[in-house]
């Protein structure tokens, strides 16, 4: 975990006649709202109630079509109305949430704005208890987006400050007084960059996706599969065929294994967020997302 980024900096001049220095100021006042889903929360709270709702009621699965047919607004009110994540367990941007607790110490008004449902938002914020308000998805409108910064300038005529992750914050990084990113994806800094957009501050609190993925399919318990090879070591064979035979069963067996613990993973996510250990787990923690 990192803290990446200062606040903007203005050239002063030395009183002594030395070279300038920076002089550090403060972000403006302007209320700060917050995305959650892969900004607040690492991982994606929708996919991660999905996830609770197959492993709780797997029959709710063939309503998916129909639910999806009334938007996607309507499919999340539905999902959450069935299945709650626990709020308290989530996988929190640590930086980010240390610096949103400073700045509602310092009273600043600080806005849980997310195209997750209210259902879950209100939950959230609850748990937290340093928003003034939240602004989610409702069952009707799902606020994302161009929806999403409509929102805002409606409720915040003279400007806001926002928080993202993901290329459709986009327009609302370029709308807002002093961007700022957290965890931001590819598309978001390519998407920024295209609008010559420089966040002011950058909440990191990620592992390596390579690194993830290597805990995540267990390589090391494809030690044990060596043992496909003892037969070919013991008949002394060196022809090709049955090497590259055994070198496959070898793969088959070794990925056949690691699908099944990322499954087992992927439907214990809840229980292993409750344990000391398995809550950092690549999936549990945040740090991969079951659609990456």
């Amino acid at each position: 975990m990192q803290f990446d980024g200062t606040p903007a900096e203005h050239a002063g001049v030395n009183p002594d006649g030395g070279e300038d220095t920076p002089v550090v100021t403060s972000l403006t006042a302007e209320p700060l709202c917050v995305d959650l889903d892969g900004t607040l929360v690492k991982s994606d709270t929708l996919l991660d109630t999905v996830i609770v709702l197959a492993r709780q009621s797997p029959r709710s699965l063939l309503q998916f079509p129909r639910w999806l047919a009334q938007g996607k607004a309507a499919f999340k009110r539905q999902v959450t109305r069935l299945a709650q994540i626990d709020v308290v367990h989530l996988p929190y941007n640590q930086p980010l949430l240390e610096y949103l607790r400073q700045q509602h110490a310092e009273g600043r008004e600080i806005y849980l704005a997310t195209g997750a449902d209210t259902l879950l938002a209100e939950r959230v914020a609850a748990h937290l208890g340093i928003f003034a308000g939240v602004l989610a998805s409702d069952g009707n409108l799902n606020l994302t987006g161009h929806s999403k910064l409509a929102a805002f300038q409606q409720k915040f005529p003279a400007g806001f400050c926002y928080i993202g992750n993901a290329r459709p914050d986009v327009p609302l990084l370029t709308h807002c007084v002093h961007p700022m990113v957290a965890n931001p994806h590819r598309g978001l800094l390519a998407g920024l960059g295209s609008a010559r957009i420089v966040p002011v501050r950058t909440f990191r609190d990620s592992a390596s996706p390579v690194k993830s993925w290597l805990r995540a399919i267990r390589l090391h318990q494809w030690a044990k599969n060596v043992l496909i090879f003892l037969p070919v070591l013991l008949a002394h064979v060196h022809a090709v065929g049955p090497i590259v035979a055994a070198g496959l069963a070898f793969l088959s067996f070794g990925f056949a294994a690691s699908a099944t613990y990322i499954f087992n993973d992927l439907l214990d996510l809840e229980a292993d967020r409750h344990h000391p250990r398995k809550r950092r787990r690549p999936f549990a923690s945040g740090d991969l997302s079951p659609i990456a």
